[in-house]
This record gives C-alpha cells, sequence and structure tokens, in this order.
C-alpha cells in the first residue's frame, strides 16, 4: 500500500528554489534530471516511508521528523518528512550538510 503525498509549503520552496538554481548555473537537462530524482525518491518513500532515518531534534516543530536522501548526482540533497496514517508529508529538501536542526526551523528563503 502507497501512502498519498503532501508537499509541505516549505518543501515546495526549497524545491522550486533550487530547480531554478539549477536551470541558471547547469542548464535546463540537469535542472529535469533534479526534478526526476526528488520525484524518484518521494515515489519510494511513499511506498516504503521507513526507509528513512529517524531524526532526533529538541525544537518541537522538529518532533517525528525523517530523512533520506535524494539519488545521485544529487545525493547531498535531503527529503525531511514525516509520516502519517495515510500520507507521507514532505516538509523540507535541503543540502544534508547545513546545520539542520536550525536550518529546518527557519523559513526556505533564509537559507
Amino acid at each position: 500500500m502507497s501512502l498519498a503525498l503532501e508537499r509541505a509549503a516549505d518543501f515546495q520552496i526549497d524545491f522550486a528554489l533550487r530547480a531554478l538554481w539549477y536551470v541558471r548555473e547547469a542548464g535546463g537537462e540537469v535542472a529535469r534530471h533534479y526534478e526526476e530524482a526528488v520525484d524518484s525518491a518521494l515515489r519510494l518513500l511513499c511506498i516504503q516511508p521507513e526507509l528513512g532515518r529517524k531524526r532526533r531534534f529538541r525544537h518541537p516543530k522538529l518532533q517525528g521528523l525523517r530523512s533520506f536522501p535524494v539519488q545521485k548526482p544529487f545525493n547531498r540533497l535531503i527529503v525531511s518528512y514525516r509520516v502519517g496514517d495515510e500520507v507521507l508529508q514532505a516538509v523540507r529538501l535541503m543540502h544534508g550538510a547545513r546545520d539542520l536542526p536550525r536550518r529546518l526551523a527557519e523559513p526556505p528563503a533564509t537559507e
């Protein structure tokens, strides 16, 4: 059984900002591969949500998050998500080397 996918507003902003960056810096073909890689990771997580690593953050807003890397060559990006009874909520999409507890609690425009 596959979970329904919900993309939070912050996730959508993260995704769009990075897609725009890829278009400007690497071209449309790379941007298209980026979109396909993120979509592929989300489809996989909807089928197997336990694949992602359980995260343990102190901030109340970040409780219950899991993370999963996007496939190569975009594997430095991680999808942060929550699993509900019937829904997988993609919460954020960001570079894994960031100060995650701080960055996840901030709005996307500050990254």
